[in-house]
């Protein structure tokens, strides 16, 4: 009963911890009821202990996903619950491979090898076909930006490595808490809450100090507010327009610089080859043709049909016996230079826009899709990352699509290729009223401080925002109200260190864990090491 208690303890903490209703301080102690109950069953007489760990640990992370991430069931049943169960069952198992490391070992390498490898697990799930690093831990600071500012020079795998060498140092302290004299125990402490502090008071430093420079970019962010479910498909793209131009005629000045709408606004899948014909690309190019100024960023469904299937290469979808197609969520650039430069989304949603590993999925289950909501098709990648230059060349945007904002050195790719600041386009609808679009806003942030980089957010239905280059929401328009947020920001074209660099925290963290997980097999294990 005690260790099921310790078990549910540390996922009630992870959870609680938890952007956008947590708080974020319970992060830094709430691994230690899990660490504590595997080293009672270790030291203890049970039977299968490596069994009985890997079981309240797998309790432990369902608590903590299902809590946080349960809003994925508002889209699918199945999509929901197989990432819940997935991640907690991953999370798990590399809780049983740590503790099987360090019975090889002793205590202190076996907490480093953990700190390493949850790192090491966290890069590895921002790469494979199933990545879901909805739960890295650096997302957790994602509404305490004052604690992160140095984000700027470690990226998320910072706030990582903080959040689990703080944990388990506390953890370090309670199982020496019977062999260190209280003044030692004391002096120990204190070094584990100046490690807790210094951060907070660095980032603090630095927030006051920085100040944004560059040119002001006056934006207007659409929120067309469309239910996806019931209206975004049924229409035309020429009522999409019209839309388009009822909600930003009144709001354009002389001044005005980007109009961002938001991801698959023209919806119905317009035919790549025969873009630049089209009737909704006439009318774009009619409306900004009044607007010498005008830079237009819009989402677009886009299909590129193939009458054999090597055509179309490895994303390709058959539609019949005859005919393949591509199919792609793409950023659509207008301005009076540019009647049609496209950029197409790259991180994908597993399930509902790519099959994980589509040898196997497709022999077993054939061209079966999870719904998650919108187009059950493989999407079309681009490998680079584009952006979008001005009329005047001056201003430089990254056409961020939706999902791919969580992805903090992908993001980096746009900054490194000129963008002075970041677009994201989404549609968050699909989980309604729940913390799913709440934490994805505020994810953006993150990336803001990375990159020092401003953000003009255009959510179809969401929370669309401006985001300063401190990772601050200037201003916002709420979910599920339709309208368009005009406001301004600030380009940026210093690189930061962790734009330089990217993820170096996480390579390393990989080369560490390999090795101590390498020394640890290839050595005799010494009777009775546990100290």
């Amino acid at each position: 009963m005690k260790n099921a208690l310790l078990s549910i303890l540390s996922g009630l903490l992870l959870a609680l911890s938890w952007p956008t209703y947590g708080f974020t301080s319970l992060i830094f102690i709430g691994f230690v009821p899990l660490l504590i109950l595997i080293y009672n069953l270790q030291q203890s007489d049970s039977k299968r202990k490596g069994l009985r760990i890997f079981l309240f640990a797998y309790l432990t992370f369902l608590i903590w996903n299902y809590i946080t991430t349960n809003w994925l069931r508002n889209s699918t049943e199945i999509g929901g619950w197989f990432a819940i169960l997935v991640n907690s069952l991953l999370m798990a198992a590399l809780i049983l491979i740590y503790y099987r490391l360090q019975k090889k070992t002793n205590l202190k390498t076996g907490l480093v090898f953990w700190i390493a490898f949850w790192i090491a697990f966290e890069k590895f799930h921002l790469y494979w076909d199933f990545s879901w690093p909805w739960l890295n831990l650096g997302n957790v600071f994602a509404t305490s930006t004052h604690w992160i500012q140095w984000y700027e020079y470690t990226g998320s795998f910072g706030g990582s490595l903080w959040v689990l060498a703080v944990n388990a140092m506390l953890f370090f302290l309670w199982a020496h808490r019977k062999d260190y004299t209280p003044k030692f125990l004391f002096k120990k402490s204190m070094v584990v809450f100046v490690f807790l502090i210094v951060p907070i008071v660095i980032s603090r430093l630095i927030e006051t100090n920085y100040q944004e420079k560059g040119e002001t970019v006056e934006v207007i962010a659409l929120q067309p507010n469309i239910d996806p479910y019931t209206e975004k498909y049924s229409q035309g793209n020429l009522d999409f327009f019209e839309l388009f131009a009822g909600l930003t005629k009144d709001q354009i000045t002389s001044n005005t610089d980007f109009i961002v709408a938001p991801e698959t606004f023209f919806a119905k899948g317009e035919q790549l080859d025969l873009l630049p014909q089209s009737p909704m690309a006439y009318k774009l190019n009619q409306f900004v043709s009044n607007y010498p100024k005008i830079n237009i960023i819009t989402g677009v469904s886009l299909i590129q049909v193939f009458n054999n299937p090597y055509a179309g290469g490895e994303q390709t979808n058959q539609y019949n016996e005859n005919t393949w197609y591509n199919d792609y969520n793409s950023a659509l650039f207008i301005n009076q230079k540019k009647s049609g430069e496209l950029y197409h989304k790259s991180k994908l949603v597993v399930g509902v826009e790519t099959i994980p590993y589509p040898t196997v999925f497709k022999f077993l289950l054939g061209n079966f899709m999870i719904d998650l909501g919108g187009t059950l098709a493989v999407k079309t990648t681009q490998k680079n990352r584009g952006i979008f230059v001005s009329a005047d060349g001056q201003l430089k945007a990254a056409p961020i699509i939706c999902y791919e904002s969580v992805y903090g050195e992908f993001v980096t790719g746009y900054v490194q290729n000129g963008a002075n600041f970041l677009t994201i386009i989404t549609n968050d609808a699909w989980w309604g009223e729940t913390q799913g679009h709440k934490q994805h806003l505020n994810y953006a942030r993150l990336r803001a401080i990375e990159t020092r980089r401003s953000i003009a957010r255009s959510a179809n239905t969401g929370i669309s925002a401006i985001i300063n280059q401190k990772g601050e929401i200037t201003s916002s328009l709420a979910y599920n109200k339709k309208g368009v947020l005009k406001g301004s920001l600030l380009t940026n074209d210093k690189l930061t260190f962790y734009t330089r660099y990217g993820d170096y925290i996480a390579r390393i963290a990989i080369f560490v864990s390999l090795s101590t997980l390498l020394i640890a097999v290839f050595r005799r294990k010494r009777f009775g090491e546990f100290n």
